[in-house]
């Protein structure tokens, strides 16, 4: 589980790869509707021109006072599954960010993650 206590605060920190390398940075937080724990960060990536919002699992992250640093390559959070800086994530689109990590999904109905 990921501990989080002011998610506000971290908006804009560096989001950085298991190596320390530099993914982009933090633009929202995505907390599993079954816990209210936060469970994905939206990280905005690309170029000014081509932005876009990836999402990454925040399992075994870290968070420091400049920086959050998730468990997973630089080159899997840009394959990612990605939205518009300006869209929103669908209920629909949700099963296949899970699937792009390798995560479960689960079954049955409803939204697995909520924006905050």
């Amino acid at each position: 589980m990921f501990e989080a206590e002011n998610i506000r605060d971290w908006r804009d920190l560096d989001v950085v790869d298991v190596e320390g390398d530099k993914i982009g940075s933090l633009e929202s937080i995505y907390v599993a509707t079954a816990t209210d724990q936060p469970a994905f960060a939206g990280v905005t990536i690309g170029r000014l021109t081509r932005r876009r919002i990836a999402f990454v699992p925040l399992d075994k992250a870290v968070v420091s006072p400049s920086y959050l640093k998730v468990a997973w390559s630089k080159q899997l959070v840009k394959e990612a599954p990605s939205i518009n800086t300006d869209g929103e994530l669908l209920a629909e689109e949700e099963r296949e960010i899970f699937d792009h990590y390798g995560l479960d999904y689960g079954t049955g109905t409803g939204r697995r993650l909520a924006r905050r």
